[in-house]
C-alpha cells in the first residue's frame, strides 16, 4: 500500500520474501531487511532465522513498540552476531489515502463489547499511528458507547506507559484524539456512493488499493486485477472525489489526449536520433497507455452495474429514506422497487434496511409487509435477519446522537438551504453524521456531556490536530467529508480512521 515494487527495486533491493515461507534458499551474499509487526509468532519466527542465518546481515525494524523480553529472546538467538541493527518505525496500521488509515479488521466486537484480540490490535495501530506522526493527543469518546470508552482507556494506558516515546515538543493546542462508534450511524455504510473512489469499493471492492476485476466479462488477462492508488496515478488522485458524471468526461478527456499522443504507426525510424526519441517516449506512452485502459476498464463496469442493476432509481429512493421525512412517499417507493425484477436481492435488503432504521418507530411502520417482501423474493430468511440485526446495531436504541431529526427551526432551514443548493445532485444529498460530529468540534461546540474528555483536563482552544477514529469501520463517503472539511478549514488538519473500510457487503 505505501510502496510499489518498482520502487523497492530502484533503491536495489532485488529479492521480496515472506518470513513464514518455506523453503528459502540461503543466499550469504544478500543482506536482509525485516519489516514486521512485533507479534509472538513473527519474534518466534525471527529467533528461528537467527539460529540458522539465510543472509549475511539482518537490519530489523519492527512497526511498533517491541517488549525488552523479546529483544533479549532475540539476541539469545543471534549466536552468530548477524544482526546489524534492531529498530522501531511505527507503521502498523494501513494508510488508505492522505488523510485516512485503516486497521483491517472485519468484525472487531462481539454483541456490544470488544473481542479482546481486536481490542488490542486497534489500541496498538492507533498508538503506532500517534507515535508516526508524533502526536501526544488529548482524548475524547462518545459516552454512548462502550467500546469507545474501553478503547480510549486502552491508548491512555499505552501514551502512560511509553511517556518517554510520546514526549513530543508541545504545541500551542494539543492535538485531538476522537473516539466514534460505527453504530451512531448505520444508515451512511449502506448507501449507494457516486463519486469515484467510494463508488469502485462499493460496486467492486478496494481492497489495499487493489481491485479484483476477474468477473468483468470479457475482460484480458493483465487487467484481472488493478491497482488505484493516488500516490501512482495521476488521473485517480485527481478524479477520485469527483461525481460519476465527470469521470466519464474525464475519461473521454484523457481517451482523446492519449489519440493525440500515440506513436504514428508507420512511424519512420530511420536515424539514430528517430530511435532515441523513439525509446524515450516509450516508457511514458506505455505508462499512459495502462492508465487509459485501466480506467476505462473500471469505468466501463461501473456503468453496466448500474444499468444492470437498476442503481439510479434504487440510490434515488436511499437517499430519499436517509435525507427525508415523508413516510408514505418512502413506503411507496420501497415497495415499487422490491416488486421490480431488476432490483437485485442485496438492493432490496439494503432499501428495507434503512426503512427500518428510518422508520422502526413509526405509527404505521409497514415493515412486516417489507420483510415478507423480502423473503418471497430470495425464498431464504437470511436477509430478514439481516434486517433485524442492522436494527438492533445502530437502531434508536442503540444510537447516542440523533441521527435523523434537525433539532429546531434554525436547523431545518439550514438542512433545507443545504438541500436547495445541491438539488441538481439528488444522488449526493446525504451528509454522513461524523460531517456534523466534526463540523460542531471544529466549532468548539461539540457537547462535552456526549463525547467527554478522559481524564481531568479539557481543550480550551479550538482544536487544530484531530484523529477521528471509529470502532466498526469508516467508509469512503466519510472520507470525502473529512477531505472538504480540510479543504474548507485552513488551519485545522484531520485525519480519519477506522477497524476497516465498509460498503455495504462488508
Amino acid at each position: 500500500v505505501v510502496y510499489t515494487q518498482s520502487e523497492i527495486l530502484q533503491r536495489e533491493v532485488y529479492l521480496f520474501e515472506r518470513l513464514d515461507s518455506p523453503n528459502r534458499e540461503p543466499m550469504k551474499h544478500l543482506k536482509a531487511i525485516c519489516f514486521l509487526r512485533p507479534t509472538k509468532e513473527n519474534v518466534e519466527l525471527l529467533v528461528q532465522e537467527l539460529r540458522r542465518p539465510k543472509y549475511s546481515v539482518y537490519f530489523i525494524y519492527f512497526s511498533n513498540v517491541i517488549s525488552k523480553s523479546d529483544v533479549k529472546a532475540l539476541a539469545e538467538a543471534d549466536e552468530q552476531e548477524v544482526v546489524a541493527e534492531v529498530q522501531e518505525f511505527y507503521g502498523d496500521y494501513i494508510a488508505v489515502n492522505p488523510h485516512v488509515f485503516s486497521l483491517n479488521l472485519l468484525g472487531c466486537c462481539r454483541g456490544r463489547s470488544w473481542d479482546p484480540a481486536q481490542l488490542t490490535r486497534t489500541t496498538q495501530g492507533l498508538t503506532a499511528l500517534l507515535l508516526s506522526l508524533k502526536k501526544c493527543p488529548m482524548i475524547r469518546y462518545q459516552l454512548s458507547s462502550e467500546p469507545a470508552k474501553r478503547l480510549a482507556e486502552c491508548v491512555k494506558q499505552v501514551i502512560t506507559k511509553e511517556y518517554e516515546l510520546f514526549d513530543f515538543r508541545r504545541t500551542e493546542v494539543p492535538p485531538l484524539l476522537l473516539i466514534l462508534d460505527r453504530s451512531d450511524d448505520a444508515i451512511t455504510p449502506l448507501l449507494n456512493q457516486w463519486t469515484y473512489q467510494a463508488m469502485v469499493h462499493e460496486l467492486l471492492g478496494i481492497n489495499n488499493n487493489r481491485i479484483d476485476l476477474s468477473r468483468v466479462p470479457g475482460i484480458s488477462k493483465d487487467l484481472r486485477e488493478v491497482v488505484l492508488s493516488a500516490e501512482n496515478d495521476e488521473f485517480y488522485a485527481n478524479n477520485m472525489y469527483l461525481n460519476f458524471a465527470e469521470i466519464g468526461t474525464n475519461i473521454k478527456n484523457l481517451m482523446e489526449d492519449f489519440q493525440r499522443r500515440k506513436p504514428k504507426e508507420q512511424q519512420k525510424l530511420e536515424s539514430i536520433a528517430d530511435m532515441k526519441a523513439f525509446v524515450e517516449n516509450y516508457p511514458q506512452f506505455k505508462k499512459m497507455s495502462g492508465t487509459v485502459s485501466k480506467h476505462v476498464t473500471v469505468v466501463g463496469e461501473l456503468s453496466r452495474l448500474v444499468a444492470e442493476r437498476n442503481l439510479l432509481e434504487v440510490s434515488e429512493v436511499e437517499q430519499e429514506l436517509a435525507c427525508q421525512s415523508d413516510h408514505s412517499s418512502a413506503l411507496q417507493s420501497v415497495r415499487r422497487l422490491l416488486q421490480s425484477p431488476r432490483v437485485s436481492e442485496l438492493d432490496a435488503a439494503r432499501l428495507v434496511m434503512l426503512y427500518a432504521l428510518r422508520y422502526e418507530r413509526h405509527g404505521s411502520s409497514g415493515l412486516p409487509a417489507l420483510l415478507e417482501e423480502l423473503r418471497g423474493r430470495g425464498g431464504t430468511d437470511r436477509y430478514r435477519k439481516l434486517v433485524s440485526a442492522v436494527v438492533e446495531y445502530g437502531g434508536k436504541r442503540a444510537r447516542g446522537s440523533d441521527l435523523f431529526s434537525p433539532k429546531d427551526a434554525v436547523a431545518i432551514t439550514k438542512q433545507f438551504l443545504k438541500g436547495l443548493k445541491g438539488i441538481e445532485n439528488v444522488y449526493t444529498q446525504h451528509q454522513p453524521l461524523l460531517q456534523e460530529t466534526l463540523d460542531q468540534l471544529i466549532k468548539g461546540k461539540l457537547k462535552d456531556s456526549q463525547y467527554p474528555y478522559l481524564g481531568p483536563n479539557t481543550l480550551r482552544d479550538r482544536p487544530q490536530d484531530i484523529i477521528v477514529f471509529l470502532i466498526g469501520g469508516a467508509t469512503y463517503e466519510e472520507a470525502l467529508a473529512v477531505f472538504n472539511l480540510n479543504r474548507s478549514n485552513p488551519g485545522v488538519r484531520i485525519v480519519l480512521g477506522g477497524t476497516t473500510i465498509h460498503n455495504t457487503r462488508r
